[in-house]
């Protein structure tokens, strides 16, 4: 086999072959890193820059230093659309935790079809969101929507879930349990992956269902936890579709009084309807820096709660 300069593999010194490793692997990570550049790295430095300038993509982007923040912060739509999000992020992302456990714990069960019951769970994941919140918004009509339909059965109050400012955001959350196929599902495996010699030793030690559930289970599947726990709030940050489309039924993007008004879809508006790409871009930096501090308080108190298998 020929190698640099004519030479054979066997012929390069130590040093030659070490480079004509490194450059082969650059080769073959050549794909990956060109569009690492040009769709990740560019963009993320860009907007940086954009973030210090008024631009509005017809013009050239003008220096304005940190005016763009400045607004931001003088701005009660931003303080609005930071609020809504975290509310949502509060109220919705722990109970869907919680109710994602319980389902794994329900369907890790040994009962007769459990796969079956595995697979029906698990198919509301496949819906795309558009097709899946168009569901919704019928769902939750307050005139011949399925749900009031059966609060009405039981003697129960009728929202108007998507036009009444006070239900609008619970609307969301109660949709949200519609998607959590997934999670339960990693919540299932970690669920499987507990070691049974833990649950026989503590049944010799006279522990009841729930003290091993507290004690073996939850500490054994954590690290699922925080990885769920992370990225949840990444994704509560971001969300958009859904509220973008059950916000139409209110006919404006934010939806009545604002009231699904997120930043990210504040962000959009700002961006994509106002043509101020400056201050958006402010706005995706201060997403940014606002995920990454609770990202790194959640690593940083993890150590109390996460228990990985060789520790001791």
């Amino acid at each position: 086999m020929i190698g640099i300069n004519g030479k054979k593999i066997e012929e390069l010194s130590p040093q030659q072959r070490r480079r004509k490793t490194f450059f082969t692997g650059l080769l073959f990570v050549s794909p990956w890193i060109i569009g690492f550049v040009l769709f990740q790295l560019y963009p993320i430095v860009m907007s940086a820059y954009y973030s210090l300038t008024e631009y509005n993509l017809f013009n050239s982007p003008e220096w304005v230093g940190l005016e763009n923040y400045s607004e931001l912060f003088a701005d009660d739509k931003f303080y609005l659309s930071l609020y809504n999000t975290v509310f949502i992020t509060i109220f919705g992302l722990i109970p869907q935790l919680i109710f994602t456990l319980v389902m794994a714990v329900i369907l890790n069960m040994n009962v007769k079809g459990k796969s079956l019951y595995r697979t029906i769970y698990f198919l509301p994941t496949l819906v795309p969101a558009i097709a899946s919140s168009l569901l919704w918004m019928w769902l939750f009509n307050s005139q011949y929507g399925l749900i009031n339909e059966f609060l009405g059965s039981i003697g129960l109050i009728e929202p108007n879930w998507l036009l009444d400012p006070a239900y609008t955001k619970f609307a969301i959350i109660i949709m949200g349990f519609w998607g959590t196929g997934t999670n339960t599902v990693m919540y299932l495996a970690a669920l499987q992956g507990v070691p049974r010699t833990f649950y026989e030793a503590a049944e010799i030690d006279g522990a009841n269902r729930w003290q091993k559930f507290w004690h073996i289970t939850i500490p054994a599947i954590s690290p699922i936890t925080l990885y769920l726990l992370i990225m949840g709030l990444i994704g509560s940050f971001q969300i958009f579709t859904q509220a973008d489309v059950l916000g139409t039924q209110a006919q404006s993007i934010g939806g009545p009084e604002n009231s699904m008004l997120f930043y990210a879809i504040y962000l959009y508006q700002t961006g994509f309807k106002f043509l101020n790409y400056g201050v958006a871009s402010a706005m995706a930096w201060i997403l940014f820096i606002i995920v990454l501090i609770l990202t790194l308080v959640i690593f940083r108190t993890s150590a109390r709660w996460v228990y990985y298998g060789g520790d001791n």
